[in-house]
């Protein structure tokens, strides 16, 4: 395990969604942000960050 920058972990799993919203259209977005918290390390306060950001950005 590696120690990185303060919100790097958020930003690797911003970009693994992403690619794997393109790649695999069809999976949940609910299902994608628990598999980036489990592969990001990430908390559920940043769970609902993504959830966030990923529903927010598609109505703007």
């Amino acid at each position: 395990m590696s120690i990185l920058p303060e919100g790097e972990q958020m930003r690797r799993a911003i970009k693994w969604i992403s690619q794997e919203r393109q790649d695999n259209p069809e999976t949940s977005l609910f299902k994608l942000v628990e598999n980036a918290c489990l592969k990001f390390d990430l908390s559920p306060k940043d769970a609902e960050v993504l959830v966030h950001f990923f529903t927010d950005g598609a109505k703007g």
